[in-house]
């Protein structure tokens, strides 16, 4: 196996509320997106970013995502943006790679 482009250590990891699955990320896709198709119990409501239920905590792997939009930067304190926050409807997988994420409602 010489391919090396990180597609055999592309795996995402979501941990809902009681539901924790390995899952394929897909570009495109939000956290929140992967996390309904693949039944893992993520909290959510609006999906726009303004209810911060599906809030989360990207443990590993923030680089393949995309950058924060307006509306977590609107939402989210720049403190938890150091400690690794975002919103899963808003977090789009840029490219796969290695995601590890938790849902860490407020509520």
């Amino acid at each position: 196996m010489s391919e090396n482009n990180g597609s055999l250590e592309a795996t995402m990891q979501l941990m809902g509320r009681t539901v924790e699955k390995m899952v394929v990320p897909e570009a495109g896709k939000t956290i929140l997106q992967h996390a309904k198709d693949h039944d893992v119990d993520w909290q959510h409501m609006c999906t726009r970013g303004t209810c911060a239920r599906c809030r989360c905590q990207v443990i590993e792997g923030a680089e393949f995502l995309e950058e924060p939009t307006q509306a977590e930067h609107r939402r989210l304190d720049p403190e938890e943006f150091d400690e690794g926050f975002r919103l899963g409807c808003q977090a789009i997988v840029k490219v796969p790679g290695k995601i590890v994420a938790r849902n860490k409602t407020y509520f």
